[in-house]
């Protein structure tokens, strides 16, 4: 059974696990990984066993705030969470009608308080476990990878790198100009040429935008759909092994 530690930072519950000894403990880098809409919040734990990293790495999986248990339709699990509330048939219908561009430019409407409420979960686990300052990756699937990167572009937090699977660009017009103050920040990025949910067009108009405004984008695109393939996976350890020996 994997050790973990539980414990809430700014109302969200996170699960943390690694360091010295499994349970966050040490003076290692911490990288944060958010789950996606309609999964669970222990759904990325496995991955802290998985992606490994480099000795001493402690990693946290924060739960979303917003329970969707109950009420029918795609996600009716008791587990299933998000960060903010989306209209997933809208968005389907959206894009089928063509309206792709229309989907990049909208900012969705919980996002800010998402945003406000992770800022301040992760500005306490950054005390609490005693990670150095410069020392935390940001990233994670889906619903996740958007808020990451909005957290990113959004907030001056001190950051080693942000890992986006499978994300997709929103909120353009807040996002873009905010792009050239993170030059030189190095990004991990992985969409599957067949997603349906978001799709692979999106990715690659967003991974264009972070590369012209002077980010570090290691793109990874594959056959497949909306997942996190083992290629994929194997490429964030090498990542994670590579922006915490930069430091």
């Amino acid at each position: 059974m994997i050790k973990v530690r539980k414990q809430q930072f700014a109302g969200l519950d996170v699960i943390v696990l690694g360091g010295d000894d499994g349970l966050g403990g040490g003076q290692g880098p911490l990288c944060v990984l958010l789950h996606g809409f309609g999964a669970s919040g222990t759904d990325l734990v496995p991955l802290g066993r998985m992606l490994g990293g480099p000795p001493g790495l402690r990693f946290a999986f924060p739960a979303a705030p917003l329970s969707l248990g109950g009420g029918g339709g795609y996600f009716a699990m008791a587990d299933s969470r998000a960060w903010w509330l989306i209209d997933i048939e809208r968005i389907q219908r959206r894009m089928l009608g063509g309206a792709v561009d229309e989907f990049s430019r909208e900012e969705p409407a919980g996002l800010t308080q998402a945003r406000d409420q992770l800022t301040q979960a992760l500005g306490e686990l950054q005390r609490e476990l005693g990670v150095p300052a410069g020392q935390l990756v940001l990233g994670g699937f889906s619903q996740g990878a958007m808020l990451s990167l909005d957290v990113a572009l959004r907030s001056d937090l001190e950051l080693l790198g942000v890992i986006l699977w499978s994300g997709s660009l929103i909120a353009e017009p807040q996002w873009r100009p905010q792009m050239p103050t993170r030059r030189g920040l190095q990004v991990l990025q992985s969409h599957g040429r067949q997603d349906p949910m978001l799709p692979y067009a999106i990715a690659v108009t967003l991974r264009n935008q972070l590369a012209a405004a002077g980010l570090q984008v290691d793109w990874h695109e594959f056959t497949g759909g909306h997942e996190i393939p083992l290629p994929v996976l194997q490429a964030t350890s090498d990542f994670l092994n590579r922006v915490t020996a930069a430091r």
